[in-house]
């Protein structure tokens, strides 16, 4: 990939291993996302992509939630960006939600096994 990405922050190595053990127990919720962002998931380490969109995702809650930190204006660009690709043709706060919390609990999930692995 291109440009930087939220699994740079993480050894190669680990961060392989441990998203092939949350692909165990998640793939389908893997695919639930990335049909709800529009990713295909049948395209090579779509995992992958999908997995750095999580941990993205995860890092702009941070920001959103956290009144003590401050963001330049590309990262709340980007955060805006990635509502946009969740709720783009959505009908309701429902689905937008159940994606968000998806992504949110796919990066927690990814985190917690790296940091039991590392």
């Amino acid at each position: 990939m291109q440009g930087s990405s939220a699994l740079d922050n993480y050894d190669e190595v680990i961060a392989k291993k441990s998203l092939e053990m949350l692909l165990i127990d998640r793939t389908n919720e893997f695919r639930e996302l990335a049909r709800g962002i529009g990713y295909p998931s049948n395209t090579k380490n779509w995992e992958t992509i999908v997995l750095n969109f999580c941990l993205d995702f995860n890092d702009c809650f941070k920001v959103w939630s956290d009144k003590d930190t401050t963001s330049d204006h590309n990262q709340v660009h980007r955060c805006m960006t990635q509502m946009r690709q969740i709720a783009r043709g959505k009908s309701s706060m429902v689905e937008v939600t159940t994606l968000q919390n998806l992504a949110y609990t796919l990066a927690e999930e990814f985190k917690s096994i790296y940091h039991r692995l590392k």
